[in-house]
């Protein structure tokens, strides 16, 4: 079956409502938000999901007294979301929180304080017919925004100066921005002054400490004959093709004198930061080579340099062209330089990434590795004032956690000891600690503390937002951790889900939730694994398992399957069934499983390797493993998982791995969901899947979804794929509904009456 209606559909708008409203195991539609129904909590809904809304772009001012934040709200009836911009007072918390704007059809972004805090700026399409973002001024007691900009190609971003005087904004076409400021003393009235005038349009760009200069990237040249056939509607996809350098900038405000800082045609400047002294540009370089430069692999193919701001000297500080660097920042004082990398730097590896440290003056000085002392990623997150600690954030089994790192002594400290998700950053201006957080009954929310050593109090936390309060109305499942024994004697562990109103010695269906990455983890976060709570509301008992290959449980548990993909997850997962069973929790004759990406190979892989379960669902998954590393925009990634050879000097190690070999043996009818311009996983995947399981006799349906994402991009389409999936495992885990069929659905539209009576649409 193939979804390719337009988000805006209203076949699909009408045909999505019914589908709820017949759905068996749970209640059809949700309240809207901010309500709770009357009689009491319910079950969650999969359009519960859809109408989350969404807190972000955090703005604490600089005197640390207040916060602004974006709200997000979907707006389902027209498959669109709409963006206002909130005000918090950082002592007081979120019951202090109020709302600046109303564009109720307009988004506003990237709320941005004066350097004095009498007002803020933001961007806005609110007087736009073309989504194209203006700047509007604003003042935190309130009254009319005003626009300050009139830019004809619309403001991509913006900042101000560190002395204040200054607003700084980009703008132009695509691929052709420019830089413009405005006067910040009598803003309401000034004229933008152009900085730039290239044909070569401005990339990453960023103010100088000292407020009289700007750093920026620029492509060296510009391709007039790519730029006419874009304009010329020739969308022709090259892969790979040609693309020019680009080198960093520096812009001298006094003068406007643009001056070149790198000229290595063997590599191209991708991203830069500035150290707080302004001494230094640290910035990354990646090849010159033109398929090494585009390809997607995060950091592979680029190395780290620096730059000395005084004399123009530039220092290499890697040279390694399979592993990937990041995350480099500069101690508060400019002394150090921190980046993060595996442990071993030979070769591409899945080894931990550590922190390399090294003062930033030791021009060609050795790097010393910390971190060593926590066995999992360390990427620098924040330092300390004084430069002598590093603080990051690491998964520990199912949680997440900050940690800190003594830079002299090597020392790891886990500083925070939640049954939760959560991330620490620190603002850089204001130095406000924010701690983006999520547990099993909370979504994903923020809170503030005083200081670091306060970070493992939670009675000194402080809760600044709080945009999802409907959840109060709804019944959720307990979920916690569980761990189990495998086949080689590993302790093995992920997330249980109970069924809500669960009961003591009643067994009930099972739905593996299977993660994607493979280096990933589930976590007592808010409804993670596709919707588990939905699926508790609905009676199931759900295993999240952190299977071999997932992070979290150290580098052993993570690197275990490369070379041997699949056998050793699959028999965790396998015995984290039989663990559940063994408990009395979980019916064995009423078991599905599902999963994406990851997941969705690993829910092949038991498609063809056991008929224990009743129904599978697979998302973006492999089927075959030599043709998936072509189609693929990811390569080296899979050939190391694979046995680090390439396919074409060894096909039998792709094809032992590949779930196609043993497709012979899938008995168990599986729903196949893909999106149809899939980057990562691509959609002859899932075709080659279905095929099979076609021409085998095994009941399968395949939805191919509209996109060139590696996940579904329309909202809509999400709730078709989740709805869908449900009734499928209803049908075969549970023999209850009639799968997902659209003429029983359109029946349901001639009773509007039912529609309201459930909660309206």
């Amino acid at each position: 079956m193939r979804i390719d209606c337009p988000p805006s559909s209203p076949a699909l708008r009408a045909l999505i409502v019914a589908a709820l409203l017949i759905a068996p195991t749970h209640t059809a539609l949700a309240p809207a938000a901010g309500q709770t129904p009357a009689d009491g909590p319910r079950a969650m809904t999969f359009l519960d999901m859809q109408h989350m809304a969404r807190a972000g772009s955090f703005a604490p001012s600089l005197d640390g007294k207040w916060m602004l934040y974006t709200v997000t709200t979907p707006d389902w009836e027209n498959a669109t979301q709409q963006s206002d911009i909130h005000l918090v007072s950082l002592e007081q918390g979120a019951a202090s929180g109020r709302r600046m704007t109303y564009t109720d059809d307009k988004n506003e972004r990237s709320p941005t304080w004066s350097r004095d805090g009498r007002f803020f700026v933001f961007a806005s399409d609110r007087d736009s017919d073309d989504d194209n973002d203006q700047l509007y001024l604003m003042r935190p007691d309130g009254g009319e925004a005003r626009r300050i900009t009139d830019a004809e190609d619309g403001v991509s971003n913006f900042a101000f100066s560190d002395d204040g005087q200054w607003l700084a904004y980009r703008s132009g076409e695509s691929g052709q921005e420019q830089l413009f400021r405005l006067q910040v003393q009598g803003i309401d009235t000034a004229t933008a002054e152009e900085l730039t005038d290239d044909a070569a349009g401005v990339e990453d760009w960023e103010w100088a400490p000292d407020s009289r200069r700007i750093y920026f990237a620029r492509p060296d040249n510009v391709d007039a004959d790519e730029r006419l056939r874009t304009e010329m509607k020739f969308t022709v996809d090259v892969r790979n093709q040609e693309t020019p350098l680009s080198s960093l900038w520096v812009l001298e405000l006094d003068s406007l004198q643009a001056t070149r800082l790198t000229d290595d045609a063997s590599m191209s400047v991708t991203s830069f930061t500035v150290s707080d002294d302004g001494r230094w540009v640290g910035f990354t370089g990646s090849s010159a080579e033109r398929y090494e430069r585009n390809i997607t692999e995060e950091r592979i193919n680029a190395d780290l340099y620096l730059l000395e701001t005084s004399t123009g000297y530039v220092e290499r500080l890697t040279d390694n062209h399979e592993v990937g660097e990041g995350g480099m920042s500069f101690s508060p004082d400019g002394r150090l330089l921190a980046f993060s990398a595996p442990g071993d730097m030979d070769a591409y590896s899945m080894k931990n990434r550590r922190v390399y440290v090294r003062e930033v003056a030791d021009r060609g000085g050795v790097f010393r590795q910390v971190g060593s002392g926590f066995d999992g990623h360390a990427s620098p997150s924040f330092w300390s004032d004084d430069g002598s600690t590093i603080y990051f954030n690491g998964g520990v089994r199912v949680t997440s956690q900050l940690h800190s790192v003594d830079v002299a002594s090597d020392t790891v400290q886990q500083l925070t000891h939640e049954a939760a998700a959560l991330r620490v950053s620190r603002d850089d201006d204001s130095g406000v600690l924010l701690i983006n957080y999520s547990d099993p009954s909370t979504p994903p929310t923020l809170f503030t503390v005083a200081s670091v050593q306060e970070m493992g109090t939670r009675s000194a936390w402080k809760q600044l937002v709080d945009v999802n309060r409907q959840i109060e109305g709804l019944a959720l499942g307990e979920e916690t951790e569980i761990t189990w024994t495998s086949t080689d004697g590993k302790q093995v562990g992920g997330v249980l889900v109970k069924p809500v109103s669960y009961e003591e010695g009643k067994r009930y269906p099972l739905i593996v939730a299977i993660h994607g990455g493979p280096a990933g983890a589930d976590t007592l976060r808010f409804n993670g694994g596709y919707g588990s709570q939905v699926y508790a509301g609905a009676g199931y008992a759900v295993l999240k398992p952190n299977y071999r290959g997932s992070s979290n449980y150290g580098e052993e548990h993570r690197t275990a399957i490369v070379g041997d993909y699949f056998p050793q997850g699959y028999d965790d997962i396998m015995t984290g069934v039989d663990h559940l069973i063994a408990e009395g929790i979980v019916d064995p004759d009423r078991m599905g499983a599902l999963g994406w990406s990851a997941g969705g190979h690993w829910s092949n892989w038991i498609l063809t390797h056991t008929d224990r379960f009743k129904a599978i669902s697979s998302g973006a998954g492999t089927s075959n493993w030599i043709s998936m590393y072509a189609q693929s925009d990811v390569q080296r990634n899979r050939q190391f998982y694979l046995g680090n050879d390439l396919p074409y000097d060894n096909y039998d190690a792709y094809w032992e791995q590949s779930p196609m070999k043993y497709i012979k043996n899938a008995k168990t009818p599986t729903m196949i969901h893909v999106v149809e311009g899939d980057p990562r996983v691509p959609s002859p995947q899932s075709v080659e899947l279905h095929m099979a399981l076609k021409k085998l006799g095994v009941p399968t349906e395949l939805y191919m979804y509209p996109g060139r994402s590696h996940g579904i991009p329309d909202p809509r389409n999400r709730l078709v794929k989740a709805v869908s999936e449900m009734a499928w495992m209803d049908y075969y885990v549970r023999g209850i509904g009639e799968k997902f069929a659209w003429r029983d659905v359109l029946k349901t539209l001639s009773d509007p009456g039912k529609t309201a009576a459930n909660g309206g649409s």
